[in-house]
């Protein structure tokens, strides 16, 4: 039986006694109830796999020695930052969770001038670390211990001018190719991927003059969630680690 992995924050020392954060803490005891002497796997994000010991446990607080340290080396060799205009209800949670799973290193959550979602302030603060609360669950259901990271939301064009050595894909049903037409001369890629209404003239127009190249997935009209897992994992088919 697979052993649970948790997401625990901070140094994971060989033989070191670590007391699990509050989240984890009541995941464990609470939901798990696991007890002493069974064992967990952690990791922080530092690309590693760490088994630990349950040394005590209650509902609320949980105490663990690190018993060994691994290399997790699952990480695909194609890095992909995928630039998301929000999308509705919880369309926006399902496209994080599976793009993490998919092998997304960066999210950047972005408004354009169709996008339906009116967040700012703490509401968007809140959301921002909701959405990182989903990439460590997706990391801990997929196996990753590299945690990818929910960017500030920023604008489309914001965005569209960051300077990268990345390739530059934006998804347009006029294309003249689609993926597997790419030749990538570089393991970095930044997708953007539109609202449910598409994107606007002037965006495409933009998107061009920062030398985007227009991709094309097929002839059927797909949804925003969609088109990004479909992306995503095309990616990692021609130029990841999938198949």
């Amino acid at each position: 039986m697979r052993i649970p992995r948790i997401y625990q924050a901070g140094s994971l020392d060989l033989a070191s006694s670590v007391m699990l954060d509050a989240e984890a803490a009541g995941h464990v005891g609470r939901v798990l109830r696991m007890g002493p002497g069974e064992q967990l796997e952690l990791f922080n994000g530092d690309g590693h796999n760490y088994v630990a010991e349950i040394v005590s446990a209650s509902k609320k607080n949980v105490e663990v020695k690190v018993l060994t340290k691994t290399v997790n080396d699952n990480e695909s060799p194609l890095h992909l930052h995928l630039g998301q205009v929000i999308s509705r209800g919880d369309r926006m949670d399902f496209t994080i969770q599976k793009s993490v799973e998919l092998g997304v290193n960066t999210i950047t959550p972005l408004f354009s001038e169709r996008c339906g979602v009116k967040l700012s302030g703490e509401r968007l603060e809140k959301k921002i670390q909701q959405w990182q609360k989903i990439v460590i669950s997706a990391c801990e259901q997929s196996g990753r211990s590299v945690v990818p990271v929910v960017r500030p939301a920023m604008a489309l064009a914001d965005w569209s001018h960051e300077s990268s050595t990345a390739i530059k894909l934006n998804l347009h049903p006029r294309a003249s190719h689609g993926i597997k037409g790419l030749a990538l001369n570089t393991t970095r890629v930044r997708l953007l991927i539109g609202p449910e209404g598409g994107l606007s003239e002037q965006e495409i127009a933009l998107t061009e003059q920062d030398n985007f190249t227009d991709v094309l997935l097929g002839p059927r009209v797909l949804r925003t969630e969609t088109a990004a897992l479909t992306a995503i994992s095309a990616l990692q088919l021609n130029f990841g680690d999938l198949g």
